[in-house]
């Protein structure tokens, strides 16, 4: 993407095959073999948050919604590229796309051929 383009605010928007509620396991990094539940997908980011990882410690000030301040555990987002769906047999898996009879677009898992 050239400068001028991003200068006017266009971002890329990914393409992320997990879902909201999907099973998943990290296969890299300081989580590696870790599950968890993909709480939110962020095309915009390529990333995704998942339950129980990647949770830091914010510090905020004192504002006029919470006086006290104090420091607030929250849950970051993780790259997608890091994380692969788990299938029925609990293994990792990539994910492909399939028509069923009506029409309608399914995902299936690549190692078992079952449907996410």
């Amino acid at each position: 993407m050239s400068q001028k383009t991003e200068a006017r605010g266009r971002r890329t928007v990914y393409k992320i095959r997990l879902q909201k509620g999907d099973t998943v396991v990290v296969r890299s990094g300081k989580y590696k073999g870790r599950t968890g539940k993909v709480l939110a997908t962020h095309p915009k980011l390529n990333k995704a948050s998942v339950e129980g990882l990647n949770i830091v410690k914010r510090h905020l000030k004192p504002t006029r919604t919470q006086p006290q301040g104090g420091i607030v555990e929250e849950i970051r987002p993780i790259w997608v590229s890091k994380l692969a769906v788990m299938d029925g047999a609990q293994k990792a898996t990539k994910i492909s796309y399939k028509l069923d009879k009506a029409d309608a677009k399914v995902r299936i898992a690549k190692t078992s051929g079952k449907e996410l």
